[in-house]
């Protein structure tokens, strides 16, 4: 196989002008620390794509370290759609990111390449695969009460409560994932219907009515080589003034350990760690732990996922297989 694919070469042509034939697009997903960013630039060196990111921690100015951003280097080699597209003070939601998404791929497609969209925000590449529902606002004072309550009772009491109004939202979430057990529970005071039953009543918009995707995800074939993985980038992230990088958004005084942003995993340990609620080695395992979980979480995700082919980090032996085999294994899928 040569060194550069062209359109014809690689089976990957976006629509022929005249064609019914639908544009292409790529999804590759996985969990954190899995290798899909350095998987999704490597296929850019070989394949007529453009990148687009999928992850709700990238979309923020000013979180780089602690999110695992590509480098100022590897941004200016393979530029990224939806990166620093968004100030931490503002909260950026799923439907936001599917309009943006949206609009990215149609100016992709535009300019006669293929949308490759990679991230491990499961969240957003359901909202493009099957569309957003109507949904309130967020009500401030609402949350203001559940967040007060949570302070009060904790995170897996609200979960229990909305295990008793949706059950089926409950069942897919951590007992500690704040984000959407607040939603869950926001939807419900406010609508006074589950969120899982007004999703299904959603629009059925989906992007594959309008693209040919192609669905493929990076995944550990053991579970303890993801998680020493974790370990270690969460170590060397520190190591490069991950928490000189969060004393710096504390500085600006208009965050708060509340915001979408600062809940990142990594970002709120770090946040308490400079609070005094941790101290350095409770921060660091916490980190780690937080990180091991939204894995989890992600490849729990990815069980479920209909339509997606598997690429695994390790032969069934055990063997960690080469980034070059991998690739070979990405462009074959692909091709």
């Amino acid at each position: 196989m040569g060194s550069e694919l062209n359109r014809r070469d690689s089976g990957l042509g976006t629509r022929d002008p005249g064609s019914d034939a639908k544009p292409r697009a790529i999804f590759l997903m996985g969990p954190t620390a899995s290798g899909k960013t350095d998987l999704a630039m490597a296929l850019a060196g070989r394949l007529p794509v453009e990148l687009v990111s999928v992850d709700s921690a990238l979309v923020y100015r000013g979180l780089d370290i602690g999110s695992a951003k590509p480098s100022a280097e590897e941004l200016a080699r393979y530029p990224h759609r939806l990166i620093d597209i968004c100030d931490p003070s503002e909260s950026y939601s799923a439907g936001r990111f599917r309009q943006d998404a949206l609009v990215a791929m149609a100016e992709i497609v535009a300019a006669g390449r293929i949308p490759l969209l990679v991230g491990g925000t499961m969240l957003y590449f359901r909202a493009l695969l099957e569309g957003m529902a109507e949904l309130p606002q967020a009500d401030p004072a609402l949350r203001a009460e559940l967040e007060a309550r949570a302070e009060r009772e904790g995170w897996p009491a609200l979960h229990a409560e909305l295990a008793q109004v949706d059950p089926q939202l409950a069942s897919e979430l951590h007992p500690n994932h704040s984000v959407r057990i607040e939603r869950g529970l926001e939807v419900y005071r406010l609508t006074g219907r589950p969120l899982s039953e007004l999703r299904r009543e959603q629009s059925r918009d989906s992007v594959l009515e309008h693209y040919d995707v192609r669905q493929l995800a990076l995944l550990p074939r053991d579970r303890s080589l993801l998680h020493e993985r974790i370990a270690l980038r969460f170590r060397q992230m520190l190591e490069r003034g991950f928490v000189d990088e969060v004393k710096a958004l504390r500085a600006r005084g208009d965050l708060h350990p509340d915001l979408p942003a600062i809940r990142a995993v990594g970002y709120r340990q770090v946040w308490q760690y400079l609070d005094g609620e941790l101290d350095y080695g409770q921060m660091l395992e916490a980190g780690i732990a937080a990180t091991r979980q939204l894995a989890k979480r992600q490849l729990t995700w990815l069980r479920r996922w209909q339509e997606l082919a598997g690429i695994y980090a390790q032969d069934v032996d055990g063997r960690v297989r080469k980034n070059d085999e991998i690739l070979a294994e990405a462009l074959k899928f692909l091709g």
